[in-house]
């Protein structure tokens, strides 16, 4: 370690390089610099003690950690942490409230029992609205908000369904996989291209052969984590439809057009795909809950008047008329919320309009240097005392290079602020006053506010092992695995996104060690990058923060460890998975690895 003052415009304070084993036995300091997760975990799974209280104790033992075994000063631990909760309230906090909000709206205004009849008016089976919602439409919006706005909103709309909160949170949490790698408008692509200097094209063609064939497999793994094996079979042409449909988007639009809209459109052209289907196929069987509100069952087959048929006793049952369906207006009057809300996210992941918004209402977007330049790098304020006074080393950088922390407060820009306008807008236009509107958000705040607590510490807790090197250290043990290097490089984007919560943050933290330590093991370099993404997307449903934003929105705080035991072995299970496949592409398939592609303009 070494440490030595330096002078900035706000004062003193000292530059500090990360230290990756200062017990000076790789796999002690790798389980000192593991405390803080199994510590979070312990909490979470065994003692299932709520997430906040969770996020505190392992915010403080990373803390400790990162001061007293790997001496980081504790100005710049508690400046991390500071800087990782600042983060966590704008960036992904504020996504989840948003979204939670326009299901508010929609519920108060009665619109969403409309949006329940629509959905059942497509198919009543509760694994074909299971493909549709979590998947399908879980894919689109992860693509057009990403940071857990697909387990959010898909979640809500399934317990509005009729889906049980646990189910809700549990199965949409496995349906937000496939598509991960691409949210939010492509940024984890574009967050690897720029952390590892390779080219985007070729990454992202590379994530386009691996997730494919994954995107077939999760569908149908989704069906069968809800019912049982012949109930998955008896739908499984549905499932073979949304599977390939969205794989084959996926790779096309990821080979051959480019990175920011790969979910939006493979969400698009699975939701039509399947509603198309259904138009001429059906189950032989239609599959409900049993605790759904059925028809009383009908009489025993009897002759009557020389006719034979099931026949309703009347004396037993007295059954009052339908009421008509409702019209095409009305349907679409109250899809119109989700469809605001679809446009906003897609408008404010655009680079022009964000770009234009940044440079009208964020402050310290643009800063002109005394010489007259742009000052270079990322938009914000320098976070004070930490921002380039962190220094990663070899072997994860080639050389030292100082750590980033600046503070982008895009207000308007951010996507939570597009999902809260767009619930603004839709609560005006169906007939909903200022003062309804104020008071339908307060509610909202009232019982998101121990998520928001959660969410903010979480991201603490991912700041602080960032700054201080913890994450490096775990990511150096993987490293050490030799010829097999493909398959746990790839559990390295698994863990990067179980740590963060972000494939985005993986692949910032990760990017460079995968293509440093691939270089010096002589395995490509794009194939191991694109592993780092690909191979996150299946941490995503067993990181801290998705399953409390997935208890958050489905009201089910507090079994938050019943959630973590149901997922994790599907999460390792599928992370096995794409990381065979890294392993086939390394030492089988070589060839296949894309250089030198470009985008079709």
């Amino acid at each position: 370690m070494r440490s030595f003052p330096a002078r900035t415009t706000g004062g003193r304070y000292m530059l500090w390089t990360q230290v990756y084993d200062p017990l000076g036995h790789w796999w002690l300091s790798t389980l000192v610099a593991g405390l803080p997760i199994a510590v979070l975990f312990l909490m979470l799974a065994a003692l299932q003690i709520k997430p906040h209280w969770c996020a505190m104790a392992g915010s403080l033992t990373a803390a400790a950690v990162a001061i007293l075994v790997f001496k980081m000063p504790p100005l710049l631990a508690s400046m991390s942490f500071v800087y990782g909760v600042a983060f966590g309230l704008l960036k992904i906090a504020w996504i989840v409230v948003a979204a939670v909000y326009l299901y508010d709206i929609s519920v108060e205004t009665g619109q969403f029992e409309i949006m329940k009849e629509s959905v059942a008016a497509i198919t009543a089976d509760r694994r074909l609205q299971l493909l549709l919602v979590a998947f399908c439409f879980g894919s689109f919006i992860e693509g057009a908000a990403g940071f857990g706005a697909p387990v959010a909103i898909a979640g809500a709309f399934m317990i509005g369904l009729g889906f049980e909160p646990f189910q809700a949170a549990a199965l949409n949490l496995i349906a937000n996989t496939a598509p991960v790698a691409w949210g939010a408008i492509g940024t984890p692509v574009h967050t690897l291209a720029a952390v590892s200097g390779l080219p985007e094209s070729d990454l992202n063609a590379m994530i386009g052969r691996i997730l494919p064939i994954t995107a077939v497999i999760v569908p149908f793994w989704l069906v069968r984590a809800m019912v049982g094996w012949r109930e998955t079979f008896e739908v499984f042409p549905a499932i073979l439809v949304v599977g390939v449909s969205f794989a084959l988007t996926q790779f096309v639009w990821s080979n051959h057009i480019d990175s920011s809209l790969v979910d939006i459109m493979g969400g698009v052209v699975a939701i039509v795909a399947l509603v198309v289907f259904l138009q001429f196929w059906a189950p032989k069987r239609i599959w409900r809950f049993s605790s759904d509100s059925q028809r009383p069952p009908l009489a025993p087959e009897r002759k009557i008047d020389g006719e034979s048929g099931p026949r309703l006793e009347a004396a037993e049952f007295d059954y009052s008329p339908e009421p008509p369906a409702p019209t095409t207006a009305v349907v679409l009057k109250a899809w119109m919320p989700f469809a605001v809300l679809s446009v906003f996210v897609l408008l404010w992941g655009l680079p022009g309009i964000k770009n234009t918004l940044n440079r009208t209402t964020t402050p310290a977007f643009r800063v002109v240097l005394a010489d007259g330049r742009l000052r270079p790098g990322a938009p914000g304020w320098d976070v004070p005392y930490l921002h380039n006074a962190v220094y990663r080393s070899q072997p994860v950088v080639a050389k030292p290079t100082p750590e980033p922390a600046r503070y982008d407060f895009n207000w308007l820009s951010a996507t939570g602020s597009g999902c809260f306008l767009a619930a603004l807008v839709s609560g005006l236009l169906l007939g909903l006053s200022p003062a309804q509107l104020a008071k339908i958000f307060w509610r909202t705040l009232s019982r998101m506010r121990l998520a928001v607590v959660a969410i903010s510490f979480m991201l603490g807790l991912g700041y602080i092992t960032r700054y201080s090197g913890l994450d490096a250290v775990l990511g150096l043990a993987f490293t050490r695995t030799g010829w097999l290097y493909p398959f746990f490089g790839t559990f390295l984007g698994w863990l990067g996104v179980a740590l963060t919560g972000s494939d985005t943050s993986s692949n910032a933290l990760f990017g460079s060690l995968q293509r440093i330590t691939s270089q010096q093991l002589g395995i490509d370099p794009v194939l191991m990058c694109a592993a780092n993404g690909a191979g996150g997307v299946m941490g995503k449903m067993v990181d801290a923060q998705s399953i409390t934003i997935a208890t958050a929105a489905t009201e089910q705080v507090g079994s938050e460890g019943s959630i973590f035991r149901f997922v994790a072995w599907h999460s390792i299970a599928l992370g096995t998975i794409v990381a065979a496949l890294v392993m086939l592409y390394a030492y089988v398939l070589p060839f296949l690895v894309p250089h030198g592609l470009q985008f079709v303009k």
